[in-house]
Order: structure tokens, then C-alpha cells, then sequence
């Protein structure tokens, strides 16, 4: 292989390793353009979405969201895009737009569904139940418990039965001038 191919080739993988490889936690603050601590929860603002192999509409599509309020993982982000870790564990770039920065949801995950329940409490009496899979608002949490809300019903859950409900995800807290 001539020694400019072997660069381009050495150069391709190294960006696409970079590009689809697993979050890293951080441990302090980062600087970002959004001046938001990383990683952070938001939810998907808009349906259909389209998530991309990197931060531009010039990166191929990878596939489309069409769950709006699905809890993300924002783990990087440039000035309009943001790289994201959805409840499946998917990595992709989705622009800044399709977004809810202000708040955001939870999911259950787990194939069973998850009792909701009149105050923070395993014995407290169950006031609806969250489906597999369902996505809710997320008011509040209190030390292990979450409170949520879908339709009309609210209660509350364990925190470790909802993804996008973990404590703080490190960075967390950043004070920003």
C-alpha cells in the first residue's frame, strides 16, 4: 500500500472510532459550546428525527426517530449538534433543534411494567403502572425515587427503574461564569 494510502486509511479508522465509540464519563467540567454541563438528559423535541453518523446534515443517516419525548444522553455536542446515547444504547449526532433542553423524560426499559405509587415508598398503595417501554415526564426525584407523570396518572418510581432517571450523571453541577 503506497505510505499516503496507509495515512488516509490510518486517519478513516481513527475517525470512525471516534465517531462511534462509547461515551466517556468525565469527571469535572467541560467547556461546551451550549455552556451546559456534559454528559446531560434531554428528550427528543421533535418527531420524526433524524440521527447521523457525525455533527453535520452532510453525515449519513443512520436511522429516524419517531419517538418524541424519548429520553437522550447528550455526551458531546458542537454548536448545533449533539452526540446522544438513547435507551437502547444507540450512539448518533442529532441537530440541536430536535432537542428539549429544559427538562426531560424517563423510560422504562425493562420488559415488565413498573408500578407507580402515591408517595416514595415500596409499600405505598399503586395509583397507575408504566408500561414496558413507556416514556414519562419526569417531575422530580427524591433521594431513590422519581416522581412522574403520563397522561393524566403521576406517582412515583424507583430510580433505578427508569432510564434517564440515574444520579446525576457526572459533570452534573458544573458552575458555569
Amino acid at each position: 500500500m503506497p505510505p499516503g494510502r496507509a495515512a488516509v486509511v490510518l486517519l478513516s479508522a481513527l475517525l470512525l472510532a471516534a465517531c462511534h465509540g462509547d461515551p466517556k464519563p468525565t469527571n469535572g467540567c467541560r467547556e461546551t459550546p451550549s455552556g451546559l454541563p456534559v454528559p446531560r438528559f434531554v428528550s427528543l423535541k421533535h418527531d420524526p428525527a433524524n440521527a447521523r453518523g457525525g455533527p453535520g446534515d452532510d453525515y449519513r443517516l443512520l436511522w429516524v426517530y419517531h419517538n418524541k419525548g424519548l429520553p437522550l444522553l447528550v455526551f458531546e455536542e458542537t454548536a448545533d449538534w449533539r452526540r446522544i446515547k438513547d435507551p437502547e444504547g444507540q450512539l448518533a449526532w442529532v441537530h440541536k433543534r430536535v432537542v428539549f433542553e429544559g427538562g426531560h423524560s424517563v423510560m422504562r426499559t425493562a420488559a415488565t411494567p413498573l408500578s407507580l405509587r402515591d408517595h416514595p415508598a415500596a409499600d405505598a398503595r399503586v395509583t397507575a403502572v408504566l408500561a414496558s417501554h413507556a416514556i414519562a415526564g419526569l417531575k422530580s426525584c427524591k433521594d431513590n425515587w422519581c416522581q412522574v407523570t403520563v397522561d393524566r396518572a403521576s406517582g412515583w418510581a424507583p430510580r433505578a427503574e427508569l432510564w434517564g432517571a440515574e444520579t446525576p450523571p457526572p459533570g452534573e453541577g458544573c458552575k458555569r461564569p
